[in-house]
């Protein structure tokens, strides 16, 4: 019999106990609410899928794994505590996935979709901040875009990873870009990223 996933409730809390920078676990938010789409649509689990994106950087700052190792650090780390936690497999095959230099070959669609939408994630939230709204709200894909074509801007998003991750994920740019966007605007108040609240 499988174990039970274990709830987004006691993964949200070990999130939060492992991560004090608010920009990163915002960062895992926005992954988690762009995995729970892509599940959604592709007819897969949307819990186990949250799961990937909700944990897939909790251990960075505590292992922040300047040297790349492949078993060491982040996220090797984190994963072996998530293993002993009982966290499933496909989950854990995805965290290291997401991260090159592990060598985890990404051969479910849920490491697929987590390579794809990270990155993504931390672009699209950089081109909300730069809004005189300060929000997702009103972004559009064409600044998106413009924005990766500008090597200056936000410099620690991996572009070729952007453009890996939808190859990957067989997702047309322009419509995955969207699709994030979206899902993002779903979240916008968690993620820091509705724009002005009213008086």
């Amino acid at each position: 019999m499988p174990h039970a996933l274990p709830t987004r409730a006691d993964a949200l809390a070990l999130m939060e106990e492992w991560t004090a920078s608010d920009s990163l676990r915002k960062h895992m938010l926005a992954v988690e609410g762009a995995m729970r789409a892509y599940a959604e649509r592709f007819g897969e689990d949307v819990e186990r899928w949250g799961l990937a994106g909700l944990m897939h950087d909790f251990d960075y700052e505590r292992f922040p794994n300047a040297e790349r190792a492949a078993d060491a650090e982040h996220p090797a780390e984190g994963v072996r505590l998530l293993r002993s936690l009982g966290y499933p497999e496909d989950v854990l095959d995805a965290i290291l996935g997401h991260a090159d230099y592990t060598g985890v070959a990404r051969t479910t669609r849920m490491a697929r979709a987590l390579f794809a939408v990270d990155e993504l994630c931390g672009m699209v939230t950089a081109c909300a901040l730069v809004r005189p709204s300060r929000s997702v709200n009103d972004l559009e894909v064409s600044s998106v875009k413009k924005k990766m074509k500008d090597k200056a801007f936000a410099r620690g998003v991996n572009r070729e990873d952007v453009l890996l991750g939808a190859a990957e994920l067989e997702v047309d740019l322009d419509a995955h870009i969207t699709f994030v966007i979206e899902a993002m605007r779903a979240r916008a108040a968690l993620l820091g990223l509705a724009g002005p609240v009213a008086p």
